[in-house]
């Protein structure tokens, strides 16, 4: 039988991963993302992996998450909810992702690696400290590269945030419709 904590946390991620793809409203998509991602961290802890646990949430709970919501809050344009939702459009991407999950459970399953991962408690501990000292030396310009590119992504907000305030601009400078 399946251990209860594992079906717990499948339940609330495999559940709000529906409801951030089935929601109408972008912002509760967003916070359901966020759930989802919380309960992919929640599977880590599960597997005894304390440090990639904390690495998701603050990551993708912490960084993309927010950074979604703030997004999608700051340009909240009419468009974005006026768009009419084509039912067959819906269906095809439904049976899309059962041919693929199908297709992906039939490799696995051919693959022959149900069950045979061999015995893991003869490896060697993780040493944690090396792999922070690999994160501030190594990997440092790939996380200095994902901070720009996410502060340019909150940046790239304001600025549709702002561009949507001011309505035209003439070609002395100054702004039509709007009084300063």
């Amino acid at each position: 039988m399946a251990d209860p904590v594992f079906i717990g946390v499948a339940v609330l991620t495999v559940g709000s991963a529906i409801i951030a793809l089935e929601t109408r409203e972008l912002i509760y998509g967003a916070i359901a993302l966020a759930i989802s991602m919380l309960g992919v961290a929640g599977f880590f802890l599960l597997l005894d992996a304390p440090f990639v646990a904390m690495f998701q949430i603050a990551v993708y709970v912490g960084a993309v998450a927010v950074l979604i919501i703030f997004t999608v809050m700051l340009v909240r344009t009419q468009a974005l909810f006026s768009v009419k939702e084509d039912k067959k459009r819906k269906g095809a991407g439904i049976a899309l992702m059962l041919i693929i999950m199908a297709s992906l459970g039939a490799l696995l399953l051919a693959s022959g690696l149900n069950g045979q991962f061999g015995n893991f408690n003869d490896s060697e501990a993780i040493d944690f400290r090396e792999i922070g000292e690999q994160m501030l030396t190594y990997y440092a310009p790939t996380l200095i590269i994902m901070a720009l590119t996410l502060a340019g992504s909150v940046i790239a907000a304001l600025a549709l945030a702002r561009r949507e305030e001011v309505t035209s601009i003439d070609g002395e400078g100054q702004q039509n419709g709007r009084t300063d």
